[in-house]
């Protein structure tokens, strides 16, 4: 499948409606600013009316199926019936499960562990995967579970999107590439608080007061942008920097490009669509709101010139597969009465994003070709890097734990994201020691030691924390890296 075979408005702007029980909708809140997504939850079929009103005015509709505290519960036949009921008025787009890192959207007293692959990661993907061949089988689009884009250790989303995609590639890697070739995308969840700004004149980002969405200079590309990088240099959606041990996510593409950069190395995937089925900049109506200093502090008016022009850099300068966002959501964006937002969106036409006729397959750990050999160099004397990398289950707090005195003696690079290596030019060489699992110890091997030929693989196994500390204990000691 192309990315440009997927059936859409091509308008990325979007709007999430109020609840799962409204219907029919109030149409003139999607065709009045120029919607082209509109985000229905569907506990049964009582949106299935209002899905010819909005094919009919260019309004894609996206069906997440809603079940309550669900957590990892089954594809039922319900459910299934709710699919083909859709499907049968024309909707191509669905979801299934929605952010599964929050307790609360699992069963009363259950608090859900990304390391808990039993419980969580297994019967998450088992049954995602049900779903999504069934979609498939109706010539429809399954989304990638949205997640929560937190920070938190335990509900950080970037090692539990890792972990998502881990268990696929150990478990069905033939299945999901079917998937992701036949229809397959990525729901995210981008509440991008402050994480943008318009460029002055004299550089530096604009006051509020001075922004306007129908010109230029917009800057949306969270945690890549100038005053992120002179910041914290180096910062990215995988963390990278000591400031963000758990990744950071909290950008409009940052979750979008981590699946696809994370896909594109396990499973040839080079191109998924992306979709933002909850998220935008908040429109908070009184006052102002500035939770990143760092970034311009924003106001009611200031929202609404950035949401335009946040939708319009969604369509000319996002990466060609990020499709746009629902605004999060119908009751925020119109009661008491329209934000500011909404008249603004009214008064700009919408924009139209051209999509390229990309193939979304490839082959396992070809994300794209390259003329010369993937990720680091060969070694000459010693490694110019070294990085110490925690397989599936283990965190980097755990590895400061255990390895306080070995850290302090060498400073390594410590990450739980193997796909860091593919950013050290080829003119520079490294060495990485992998703790693994006995049980991961072959998908480590096939991740790094097949794909990065000139890496020095340096594995140690983590069949006890006991016998892990003493071996970082006794390489300290004597004062060597690698065993």
């Amino acid at each position: 499948m192309l990315l440009s075979d997927y059936d859409w408005s091509h308008n990325p702007r979007g709007l999430h409606v109020a609840t799962a029980f409204e219907s029919p909708p109030d149409y003139s809140r999607w065709i009045n600013p120029h919607m082209g997504w509109a985000k229905l939850l569907a506990a049964g079929n009582e949106y299935l009316r209002a899905i010819e009103p909005l094919l009919k005015n260019n309004v894609t509709p996206i069906v997440r199926l809603y079940v309550p505290n669900y957590g990892a519960g089954p594809f039922s036949r319900t459910l299934q019936q709710i699919v083909q009921a859709f499907a049968g008025e024309g909707v191509k787009w669905f979801e299934f499960y929605n952010e599964p890192n929050l307790g609360v959207e699992w069963p009363s007293g259950f608090n859900p562990n990304w390391q808990d692959e039993a419980g969580v990661i297994k019967p998450l993907m088992d049954n995602w995967l049900l779903f999504a061949e069934y979609v498939v089988s109706l010539g429809c689009y399954p989304g990638f579970i949205p997640l929560a884009e937190s920070v938190a250790p335990r509900y950080a989303a970037v090692p539990w999107m890792d972990a998502f995609l881990t268990y696929l590639a150990s478990n069905a890697l033939d299945r999901f590439r079917a998937v992701m070739a036949n229809g397959g995308w990525c729901a995210t969840h981008p509440y991008i608080a402050n994480h943008f700004y318009q460029e002055g004149s004299g550089g530096g980002a604009r006051s509020p007061a001075s922004e306007v969405g129908t010109q230029g200079g917009w800057h949306f590309e969270y945690p890549y942008d100038p005053i992120s990088q002179s910041a914290d240099p180096g910062r990215s959606v995988y963390g990278g920097t000591t400031q963000t041990p758990y990744g950071d996510p909290n950008g409009l593409i940052a979750m979008g490009r981590m699946f696809n950069e994370r896909c594109a190395s396990l499973f040839g995937v080079a191109g998924v669509p992306v979709v933002g089925t909850e998220g935008g900049i908040f429109p908070f109506r009184d006052g102002s709101f500035q939770p990143d200093t760092r970034y311009p502090a924003y106001n009611e008016n200031s929202q609404a010139e950035a949401t335009v022009a946040m939708f319009n850099w969604c369509a000319t300068q996002a990466p060609d597969w990020f499709f746009g966002v629902t605004l999060w959501k119908e009751d925020e964006y119109y009661l008491p009465g329209p934000v500011r937002a909404i008249n603004r969106l009214g008064e700009v036409p919408a924009p139209f994003k051209t999509v390229p006729a990309i193939p979304t397959m490839g082959s396992p750990g070809q994300g794209q070709a390259t003329s010369e050999p993937a990720g680091p160099g060969p070694i000459h004397g010693q490694a110019d890097f070294h990085m110490i990398l925690l397989g599936p289950g283990l965190d980097t707090e755990w590895f400061f734990d255990t390895a306080q005195a070995y850290w302090n003696l060498f400073r390594p690079i410590v990450t739980t994201h193997s796909e860091l290596i593919q950013f050290v030019p080829n003119s520079r060489s490294l060495a990485v020691t992998v703790i693994s699992t006995p049980d991961t110890v072959d998908l480590m091997q096939s991740q790094i030691k097949e794909r990065y030929v000139n890496v020095w693989f340096d594995l140690i196994v983590a069949d006890t924390i006991d016998n892990v500390a003493n071996t970082f204990n006794q390489r300290a000691r004597v004062n060597r890296r690698f065993g």
